[in-house]
């Protein structure tokens, strides 16, 4: 990929190789003299990630951790997919947009943890850079259709809460499956823009990113082009994003305070805050760690945001179907009645041998 650079991208391209005495085995050949602009071939072919601690010694430690972490979420969202499926008393709008976040939940944790095992047990922290930019693209997708969805379940939760004799005329099959629908364009649209802004410009003076993956921070900061704009334009997006999803939930939280207020019964408020609790729960780990990774420049990114990004990439998905699970008396009773008519279905085949 040609380019035309400065002394200032020249200068940055030649770092590894002016502190090592060697060239960096990962960027290509660069010219020996740039007196003024030049054209040249230089681009990074891979990137390393540092992950969340670089002692060989806790990596089985961390291996053990985040499998267990990895298994619990795929099991936890797939048996929350597969319980609303096949549960006919599951088949509402509120359990569909729920069935939507589940399968978000287990992609977004597959872009990211499968390839940070893989480093914990090889200790091959390399990432090409198509794959780089693949799980970053990946990341923001799902990520935006979580925003999204989330606030789809807030509208839910308001409809069921303060209108709940219109509720299916609100929510019909037709609107829901839109609203889904909408939030995956959303997701893909939003992570173009994402990703062509954070790749947009030359990666020539490092490939070491100090993250366990491909995210916007970690990879502004090793960029020799001018990030200022890009920075600019992700923060709008980011900042749209996030008050136009919060927005919706906060306004849609205040009517159904409104309606719940007005209950004379104190059975009708518990069940109303019941139905949202759970919602508010997944909302408030969302949003709250969201808003502290990327609400704010690339070069304020440290190391104590790796603890922010885990909670955020990885334990919010484990969480999800577990909060729904035990918060939401209709989750646990189809559970459990599924759960013994398994039970009951092995009995019986193993008293027939």
């Amino acid at each position: 990929m040609e380019e035309t650079t400065t002394h200032h991208d020249f200068n940055h391209a030649l770092y590894f190789q002016k502190w090592t005495g060697k060239r960096n085995p990962d960027v290509t050949s660069l010219p020996t003299s740039c007196a003024g602009p030049c054209v040249h071939v230089s681009y990074v072919t891979k990137f390393v990630l540092l992950g969340l601690a670089e002692s060989p010694d806790v990596q089985p430690l961390l291996f053990g951790v985040f499998l267990l972490i990895y298994v619990l979420t795929l099991l936890g969202n797939i048996g929350m997919m597969t319980l609303v499926r096949i549960d006919p008393l599951l088949h509402t709008p509120m359990y569909f947009f729920l069935h939507h976040l589940s399968f978000a939940d287990a992609c977004y944790s597959t872009v990211i943890m499968p390839n940070m095992l893989v480093s914990f047990i090889l200790r091959n922290k390399d990432i090409s850079f198509p794959s780089c930019v693949a799980q970053l693209y990946s990341f923001v997708f799902f990520g935006i259709v979580e925003c999204y969805l989330l606030a789809v379940m807030a509208y839910d939760r308001y409809a069921a809460v303060c209108s709940p004799l219109r509720y299916t005329v609100i929510l019909p099959k037709a609107v829901c499956v839109w609203l889904v629908s909408t939030s995956y364009l959303l997701g893909f649209l939003y992570a173009a823009i994402y990703t062509g802004c954070t790749f947009g410009g030359s990666f020539c003076n490092s490939n070491v990113i100090d993250h366990f993956f491909c995210d916007i921070g970690p990879l502004l900061k090793l960029s020799c082009s001018d990030s200022f704009l890009r920075e600019k334009v992700i923060f709008a997006f980011v900042s749209l994003n996030g008050i136009s999803t919060s927005g919706i939930i906060f306004i849609s939280y205040l009517y159904v305070l409104s309606a719940v207020m007005r209950m004379r019964s104190a059975r009708s408020r518990s069940k109303a805050f019941n139905t949202c609790a759970s919602h508010l729960m997944v909302v408030s780990l969302f949003y709250g760690t969201g808003f502290f990774m990327y609400l704010q420049p690339s070069a304020n990114h440290n190391s104590p945001d790796k603890v922010a990004a885990v909670f955020y990439t990885l334990v919010t998905p484990l969480l999800n179907p577990f909060i729904y699970s035990l918060r939401n008396r209709e989750v646990k009773e189809a559970f459990m009645k599924h759960m013994k008519r398994s039970l009951s279905s092995s009995l019986n085949r193993g008293g027939r041998v």
